[in-house]
């Protein structure tokens, strides 16, 4: 059984420097008090007034006092971050600096990890339906856990890697009533768990534990409770079939940072002690996405157009809902923004009227259902003004597509480092 363990961490920035995706590329360091970042992206248009797109900044300190607070918070659960989130190599290279292992949804997503230098023991593939081709190919890095709800993948991971340790993907009593909601997907029935055990047990494959998601975004983490308590019951309903023990729990992501993290840390550790607290040897492993990457983004977008129609102003950016502002649609996203107005060449802003207007966003396609923002209030703004987005990290660029030949391959990332204030 691979260790699933994250290897020694270390909150220092030098490891961060030196990983993939951060080695060779500036950082800035920003000041701990006062609005760093927004003045920081003034900086950059400032001295690259020809800056046409979009762009967006990684804060670094952000990741790693994240990563900190989850340590405390949740130090017996180690954090394999779901690359499907936002693969962002800086990023990722951070995370894998800092004692991240990581969560895999395709053969895309572990080579991008693997390139790291990343060991394939700190990957689970976490689909649970695969295509053949992709099984077949974690076969030949080793990476050597994955997770399945169904007869069918069963016979497909006999076929392809029976080398490979399985993880039961049940469907949680109480889904969280997230945004997302992957129980409609995945996740096996009441019903249907002993019917899998005992088709993993025919074709020889090692069942090493569960794993369950209560859903992404504002989930309520009170159904941890729930969820635990009903994993535990597959791992005695194992035992009492005669199968191997059961020593690995995977609790899944849609952990958010702020308050609801503190709670959802507290309900985890209690259902834990719970179900678990008499047990030895359990590995129990978590698979955060936007926790990590949500408030580390920060975007920046251009105005290139404007119309007036009494009161109403009308704006047009260079991103919009077929690009990083996709999440409004698939993530049910609520984004807000905050001008900013052409500088002069002392970095002083231009005096502007501070009454502001009902205004509408929308992004550059010719699709009118395009439309970022509608009803919010924002002063007169002009074309070549910018608009900053905060939280921007989780399911924004990694999901955009090149509709009407806007891409978000095309925009840059910026990395800094700021340090928390003591």
């Amino acid at each position: 059984m691979p260790t699933l363990v994250a290897e020694p961490y270390s909150l220092s920035l030098t490891p961060v420097l030196g990983s993939s995706g951060v080695k060779g590329k500036p950082v800035i360091s920003l000041p701990p008090e006062g609005d760093a970042i927004f003045g920081y992206i003034q900086s950059v248009i400032h001295d690259k007034p020809e800056t046409e797109s979009p762009f967006m900044v990684l804060d670094l300190g952000v990741i790693m006092d994240l990563m900190d607070k989850w340590r405390t918070k949740l130090p017996t659960v180690q954090p394999f971050y779901a690359v499907k989130c936002n693969p962002n190599p800086s990023l990722l290279g951070t995370l894998a600096a800092i004692g991240s292992s990581f969560d895999c949804a395709s053969k895309s997503e572990i080579e991008a990890v693997l390139s790291l230098g990343v060991s394939p023991d700190r990957i689970v593939y976490a689909n649970p339906c695969k295509s053949e081709s992709h099984i077949k190919y974690a076969a030949s890095v080793g990476v050597n856990v994955t997770t399945f709800d169904s007869e069918y993948e069963v016979e497909k991971i006999r076929k392809w890697h029976p080398e490979c340790e399985l993880l039961l993907r049940i469907k949680p009593p109480e889904d969280g009533a997230a945004r997302c909601a992957l129980g409609r997907k995945y996740g096996a029935l009441p019903e249907e768990i002993p019917v899998l055990l005992q088709a993993a047990r025919d074709a020889g494959l090692k069942v090493a534990g569960v794993s369950f998601h209560i859903g992404s975004g504002d989930a309520d983490s009170r159904a941890y409770h729930g969820a635990i308590a009903a994993a535990k019951e597959v791992f005695e309903m194992a035992s009492q079939f005669g199968m191997p023990k059961m020593h690995v729990l995977d609790i899944g992501g849609g952990f958010t940072s702020g308050p609801s993290f503190d709670a959802a840390a507290m309900h985890v550790s209690e259902a834990l002690e719970s179900s678990f607290g008499n047990e030895e040897g359990i590995t129990v492993i978590g698979e955060p996405g936007r926790y990590f990457a949500e408030t580390a983004f920060t975007f920046a977008t251009k105005v290139i157009g404007k119309r007036v129609r009494g009161e109403l102003r009308e704006y047009w950016i260079n991103d919009g809902l077929y690009g990083s502002f996709n999440c409004i649609m698939f993530d049910f996203a609520t984004v807000t923004c905050r001008p900013l107005v052409t500088c002069d060449e002392d970095m002083v802003p231009m005096c502007r009227d501070s009454k502001t207007f009902s205004s509408t966003v929308f992004g550059p396609t010719c699709d009118s259902l395009d439309t970022v923002l509608r009803n919010t209030q924002l002063p007169e703004l002009h074309v070549n003004d910018w608009l900053v987005f905060p939280n921007m990290g989780a399911y924004t660029t990694a999901a955009g597509s090149s509709f009407n030949g806007f891409s978000t391959s095309a925009i840059n990332t910026y990395l800094a480092y700021s340090t928390p204030i003591a």
